[in-house]
């Protein structure tokens, strides 16, 4: 699956976020240094007239010491007096309105470094969301295509002990050559299971699972083309393992629009998947950087650090219903972004979220 995946920053003649981010940072370095470089020039010119209003100072004295003979210096040494703070002056004024020049840019730059940023979290918030739609719109495909299967079929038109060891027989073929997943059950109409693929791992026939949402749905479908896709959960039967359960009704002679006979149930092993999405996120400092994959409750169903599965549920501050970045009450700047579905697959209204740890 992570063979499809595609970065939206990827794209040819489109600069990634992290080039702009690094275009901005040396521009800020390059800004704060051109208006250091000016600072301590204008400090120098300030010197310089300081001086020359000392050295007219004291020309003024001495001129009023020579009398009349030092008048016309005098004169002069006020002029020199007057151009130095005059001088002085649009120094201050200079540094004054370079410093806030330069600080408004500095500014300016830094949120752009803040808008690019956002931007690198939202595009892999919604690359890892994308996997994962991808992956599971396989899942659809795969559990309508095998409830027309012949054995499962027989199965549930004719139950009987062979019947049931066949279509076991058959579910075991399948799910070896689809390790993504646990299990397969094949369901009467009161719930109950009659086969399951890995009989010899999982004991669940004769067990019922009428109560299960994801059964209560299967039952109305109105198609043999239509499917069930439930939330996370973590299954008893299956050792706690936390799965994706997807169903398709199994309907006469295996056509979609035969009458139902029974549900076929496929358990997608979650956490091993999810896994590999979370994680396998590209970063350059994986350590500051959260990886999560949301439900529509914005119950954590998947993080890269393990923590908090199926019992912490994120506070995503989404004004915006698809995507959008901000900062947290600690200050991680926080990406995320809303299934966009794929193909016929519409998704569950879940998220993918980045949260880059604050400096």
């Amino acid at each position: 699956m992570h063979a499809a995946a595609v970065r939206r920053d990827d794209r040819a003649g489109e600069p990634k976020a992290d080039d702009r981010a690094d275009v901005s940072a040396l521009v800020a370095r390059l800004t704060s240094e051109v208006n250091e470089i000016a600072c301590g020039k204008t400090r120098t010119i300030q010197k310089i007239t300081s001086q020359m209003k000392i050295l007219a100072l004291n020309a003024l004295i001495e001129s009023a010491r020579a009398g009349k003979q030092g008048a016309g210096f005098a004169i002069v040494a006020q002029e020199v007096r007057n151009v130095g703070a005059q001088i002085e002056q649009i120094a201050r004024d200079l540094e004054t309105q370079l410093t806030k020049r330069t600080g408004e840019l500095i500014d300016s730059i830094g949120n752009m470094t803040e808008r690019s940023r956002g931007d690198r979290l939202v595009d892999l918030a919604l690359n890892a969301v994308e996997l994962i739609d991808r992956n599971l719109y396989e899942r659809t495909c795969d559990v309508r295509w095998w409830a027309t299967d012949s054995a499962v079929v027989d199965c549930v038109a004719r139950p009987s002990p062979e019947a049931a060891a066949h279509a076991s027989a058959r579910m075991g073929v399948i799910l070896s050559a689809y390790t993504v997943y646990l299990d397969l059950w094949l369901c009467g109409l009161d719930g109950t299971i009659l086969a399951n693929g890995r009989s010899d791992r999982f004991s669940v026939a004769g067990n019922n699972v009428a109560c299960q949402g994801w059964f209560k749905e299967a039952l109305r479908l109105r198609s043999g083309d239509d499917y069930v896709a439930g939330n996370i959960e973590r299954v008893p039967l299956l050792g706690d393992a936390q799965v994706a359960t997807y169903c398709a009704s199994v309907r006469a002679d295996g056509r979609s629009d035969g009458a139902p006979l029974g549900i076929l149930a496929v358990h997608f092993d979650w956490e091993a998947q999810a896994n590999a999405i979370v994680q396998g996120v590209r970063v350059d400092d994986p350590n500051r950087l959260r990886v999560l994959l949301l439900d529509a409750d914005r119950r954590v169903i998947a993080a890269s650090d393990g923590q908090g599965i199926l019992d912490e549920r994120f506070p995503l501050q989404s004004a915006h219903p698809t995507c959008g970045t901000y900062r947290d009450g600690r200050g991680a700047l926080v990406g995320f972004h809303r299934t966009p579905g794929y193909e016929t697959y519409r998704g569950l209204g879940w998220y993918g979220v980045i949260v880059s740890r604050a400096d």
